[in-house]
């Protein structure tokens, strides 16, 4: 029995000079096995999606791919979304286990290995019906205030919603089960989802699959990224009529409830961060429908950038 699976991992990227070594120093040194399955995955090439970047990106890149073929670097002159970068991805990989990672993370060094293993039966190597997995993110904010209070908090809810219901992004994986995604969607993981589950394929979070993000530092940092996926969530819906489970508001609710009830402590800053989300969903809908806006390419949220010194 052949228990390898193969797997490309696209890194969609701009002016990510700060972050970008890192990524792919972790990529290089991931896992491919361990003692709970017999399934072994390797990453077969990493494919660096650089969208009109103008530091020192591609130079990095290049640098390590000199040292290790499995990197490759395509570069795109202008910006055209993340979606649209995706689509390239899609279109050179050369697997069929897809995994698509934003260049402001870093995976754990187990994270790519927890994302696949679930596509196979590990006894026969036969393929389940899961079709899409996304994993775990955890925000590297160690400020002391509000903001980094709120992001900390909504991912943590994020994982909670996820346990539940599936909600995947930052970091997800694919069965490459169709050519490409609507390049004006600016939720690209909410349209893959929709796409998998479309085709009669389920989605599957896993909270052992960890990747570190970083979230906003500044309040106007904080609503712009928050607006802009209200946005995109208004236009998933309206466009491939799909709803993500982050719109189940009686299942937010909750999570907040429950939040209070086991923080009780902090429930001021737990209420001010549900009217901040609030508040940015109705700057999206306002937006959305009287602006007709779509940041499908959104613009770059700084405090967000830098994971590691």
């Amino acid at each position: 029995m052949n228990n390898l699976v193969l797997c490309s991992v696209g890194v969609m990227a701009y002016n990510e000079e700060k972050n970008i070594s890192h990524i792919l120093s972790a990529l290089l040194n991931q896992q491919q096995n361990n003692k709970h399955s017999n399934i072994k995955v390797q990453i077969d090439e990493i494919i660096v999606i650089s969208s009109g970047s103008t530091d020192n990106t591609n130079n990095i890149v290049e640098d390590f791919s000199q040292k290790n073929n499995k990197i490759k670097l395509i570069k795109e002159k202008t910006r055209n979304g993340k979606s649209s970068a995706i689509n390239l991805f899609i279109k050179n990989a050369n697997t069929n286990i897809l995994i698509v990672e934003s260049a402001d993370t870093i995976p754990d060094k187990n994270c790519v290995l927890n994302l696949i293993q679930p596509f196979y039966n590990s006894e026969d190597m036969s393929e389940t019906k899961i079709g899409m997995t996304g994993g775990h993110p955890i925000p590297l904010n160690y400020n002391n205030d509000f903001i980094s209070y709120a992001v900390k908090l909504l991912w943590k809810l994020h994982h909670k919603m996820a346990l539940f219901s599936p909600k995947l992004g930052e970091m997800i994986a694919f069965k490459k089960v169709f050519e490409k995604i609507p390049e004006q969607s600016a939720v690209d993981e909410a349209s893959i989802e929709a796409i998998i589950k479309e085709k009669g394929l389920d989605c599957k979070y896993i909270p052992e699959a960890i990747v570190y993000n970083k979230g906003p530092e500044t309040l106007s940092d904080f609503i712009k990224q928050r607006k802009r996926i209200a946005i995109g969530h208004l236009w998933l819906k309206n466009n491939q009529n799909y709803s993500v489970s982050s719109n189940n508001l009686s299942l937010l609710a909750n999570l907040f409830f429950f939040e209070i009830i086991n923080h009780p402590k902090d429930i001021i800053k737990i209420i001010a961060v549900a009217k901040l989300e609030i508040l940015c969903r109705i700057l999206g809908i306002f937006d959305y429908h009287f602006k007709k806006s779509n940041p499908f390419i959104w613009d770059t949220i700084n405090s967000a950038k830098k994971l590691r010194d």
